[in-house]
């Protein structure tokens, strides 16, 4: 088994600006979010790996192959995106020749039997049952249990059953040569490629769709969603560092999460507050926020607020998400 994680997207519901985080590279508690699936991935037994990259692609090259140099790591740059479908069709040549593969949505956390889904027969869509249908790709099922037809985001659901972002294909070249047909033909979904169009030409086709329930999901290119998840994810291990720092003149509320070789100072850090490593933090309130690593934070009061890596903010109280290597400084 292959596992296919697009994390091409720069995290445009995070953010709409240019400079963003790469949302798979955001710290959850404690660790990106890529970590966590890539972590349940070797879990599970999965140890060959296609990651399709485009904003940011170095870092997450780099990412993968000093955290995980155990596992096979292939990486296909996406340099222009066109939705999931032309994301999954330009890894083609990695993926036609396998028997099965897993596609894995790189800005998404679940909660699933990882071994019963890859132990399925046929393919399988990971599904989770939803109250705001037309917000999601649906999968409408018979009685049977069988996908009979998959909609982006319908104006009129029939179905409360949204797809998640996690896939098991079975004869993956079928799915690459429906894509294909698909791009040739310049046929678009919402000015997108879209990889549900691909699926649907095979379920049309004959090919066998079924769906397995996805207990937890959570869809972490939405801000509010993605600080909400690090608040679960703390509450569950009850881990304030991976270090014996201590910490100047500090109050830590828990829970919180702070990397190593942090500087914190003259601050209140928490409750639910991720800090990843080299962070410098002085005179400064953080409650409810994500923070990068190698960040300078001075002076500031934040909260439900996201801070890349290598950013530096200086000044006054806001709510903000701040793109890698950036600068603020409030006068």
């Amino acid at each position: 088994m292959k596992a296919v994680i697009p994390v091409a997207g720069a995290g445009l519901h995070i953010r709409p600006q240019k400079q963003i985080p790469n949302t798979a590279l955001i710290p959850i508690g404690g660790k990106p979010i890529l970590a966590h699936i890539v972590d349940n991935l070797i879990n599970s037994g999965i140890n060959e790996f296609v990651f399709i990259t485009g904003y940011l692609a170095d870092k997450i090259e780099h990412f993968i192959t000093h955290r995980y140099p155990q596992i096979q790591s292939e990486f296909v740059f996406q340099s222009k995106r066109e939705g999931l479908g032309h994301a999954i069709w330009q890894a083609g040549d990695y993926i036609r020749h396998e028997d099965e593969i897993l596609i894995v949505l790189g800005d998404t956390l679940f909660e699933v039997n990882l071994q019963h889904v890859l132990d399925e027969s046929y393919s399988s869509l990971g599904v989770h049952k939803v109250n705001n249908p037309s917000h999601f790709g649906i999968a409408e099922v018979n009685n049977k249990g069988r996908v009979i037809k998959l909609v982006e985001k319908p104006i009129m659901p029939k179905s409360n059953l949204a797809l998640v972002g996690l896939y098991k294909i079975l004869q993956p070249a079928k799915l690459v040569e429906a894509l294909d047909i698909n791009i040739k033909k310049n046929i678009r979904n919402r000015n997108e490629f879209q990889l549900i169009d691909g699926l649907m030409k095979l379920i049309e086709g004959g090919e066998i769709y079924t769906t397995f329930n996805v207990t937890n999901w959570y869809d972490c290119g939405k801000r509010e969603i993605l600080i909400r998840t690090n608040e679960l994810f703390l509450n569950r291990t009850q881990s304030n560092t991976d270090t014996n720092q201590e910490f100047q003149n500090t109050i830590i509320k828990q829970p919180v999460y702070i990397g190593k070789d942090c500087m914190i100072s003259n601050s209140i850090i928490g409750p639910n507050v991720t800090i990843s490593e080299n962070t410098v933090v002085d005179y400064c309130i953080i409650k409810n926020s994500v923070v990068g690593s190698y960040a300078s934070l001075k002076n500031i009061v934040l909260q439900n607020t996201i801070i890349g890596s290598d950013a530096t903010i200086h000044g006054q109280s806001q709510s903000l998400n701040l793109a890698d290597n950036s600068e603020l400084v409030f006068e």
